[in-house]
């Protein structure tokens, strides 16, 4: 097997089909609004900077924009300055056509141009405005930079992210972008059924804050309980035991959790201590996330002295709930990875084809569709701004001013 090879479906219909979308949202959290209502079927028009575009453009890999290649599909690129005059009247022109509108600005500079919530309702009652910012429209930290990485720190994630003899480990990608912006696709949707009923648009103030730190579940709550700072557990669980990564010998990893009591009378089972939870010390699993170390040693032996292969066969025999730890390779060989189609291939200019993630979710009835690639920069100015009366001459007259 391998990756499924798919082709655009330029001709896909959706359930977002005639909302039309204005992005004027730069780099993960505001692509990735904008991203999951464009799989659906949203029109959206990435407002870019003429000369330089998105950020996001410029995240490459051996020379190659392979972020947006991913985050960029399904859209349409308009070029224009709103540091312009010219640019600014073209944009107050387009606004009648939108029904949502995405800007990830500090908090403060959509007013201070002149487009603050006010006045883009005045212009388009309807309007949904999604305002991106590290830590909200209001509050003291309103106006700090808001990149994701900090958000990660105050937010908690980090400190309870890795060893307990280690510093606090920040993700490797832009996880609090990333949640933020399905939280965001979610409000969006929220706000149209609103709209619906009442005919209104409103404002969504979506930091990257918030949503990150509602991931953390309870520990608001457990703290005020025990008075206590949790410390880093690496791959063991606070709630759960046995639950971590176990080596092999061979030196590949096999991800186990025993979430409910059965679960870990099967795994001591399998692994020839079947009495282990006869012990006092490891009965229930309150007890064994006291001594986790202690209630893991059995199973980690018996892994550490054997090849994975073998491993897992025992394991998927045995019924226990335990996964291999992939990279990406290994992720993308997988068969079941394969015969869902959760990575497809789409044809691409520059690698022939190009591996992305395949809509998500699924729906029976309204399925969303990879209609076209990600698009050059400006490649769509003509085209959008032809809808607001603009012609050939009239396109050319505004590149020489620099607005588009």
């Amino acid at each position: 097997m391998s990756i499924p090879s798919i082709p655009f479906r330029p001709d896909a219909e959706g359930p977002l089909q005639g909302l039309v979308v204005l992005d004027l949202s730069r780099l993960v959290a505001g692509n990735m609004v904008s991203l999951q209502l464009a799989d659906y079927g949203a029109e959206v028009i990435k407002i870019e900077d003429p000369k330089k575009g998105d950020p996001l453009r410029d995240w490459r890999t051996q020379g190659l924009s392979v972020h947006w290649k991913v985050y960029g599909r399904n859209k349409k690129s308009l070029t224009l300055s709103l540091r312009t005059k010219e640019g600014m009247d073209l944009f107050r022109r387009l606004l009648p056509l939108a029904d949502i509108m995405i800007e990830n600005f500090r908090p403060g500079t959509l007013e201070e141009m002149g487009l603050g919530p006010d006045v883009l309702h005045a212009i388009r009652p309807e309007l949904i405005l999604v305002r991106v910012s590290g830590w909200g429209q209001d509050g003291p930290y309103r106006e700090r930079p808001g990149f994701g990485t900090l958000v990660e720190g105050v937010s908690g994630f980090a400190a309870k992210n890795g060893f307990p003899d280690r510093p606090p480990v920040l993700p490797p990608l832009a996880l609090a972008d990333m949640i933020a912006g399905l939280y965001g696709a979610y409000a969006v949707m929220v706000a149209l059924r609103h709209r619906d009923s009442t005919g209104h648009g409103q404002v969504i103030d979506l930091p990257l804050l918030d949503p990150i730190f509602s991931i953390l579940g309870p520990e608001a709550a457990q703290f005020k309980l025990t008075g206590q700072i949790p410390q880093r557990t690496g791959s063991q669980s606070r709630t759960a035991s046995p639950r971590n990564a176990f080596r092999t010998r061979d030196g590949r990893w096999v991800a186990i959790s025993a979430s409910i009591q059965s679960m870990a009378e099967r795994v001591y089972a399998a692994v020839g201590r079947p009495a282990m939870t006869q012990d006092p010390r490891f009965r229930t699993n309150a007890d064994r996330i006291k001594i986790p170390d202690e209630a893991e040693a059995p199973i980690r032996d018996y892994i550490a002295a054997r090849d994975f292969a073998e491993v897992m066969a025992h394991f998927e025999k045995h019924e226990v709930t335990a996964a291999p730890i992939y990279d990406i390779d290994q992720f993308l060989e997988d068969p079941h990875v394969q015969a869902r189609g959760i990575v497809v291939e789409l044809p691409d200019g520059d690698m022939g084809s190009v591996p992305m993630h395949n809509v998500v979710p699924r729906l029976s009835d309204s399925p969303g569709a990879i209609r076209t690639p990600a698009p050059e920069l400006g490649e769509h100015t003509a085209e959008i701004l032809g809808r607001i009366g603009v012609d050939a001459e009239g396109i050319q007259a505004l590149r020489a001013t620099g607005a588009i």
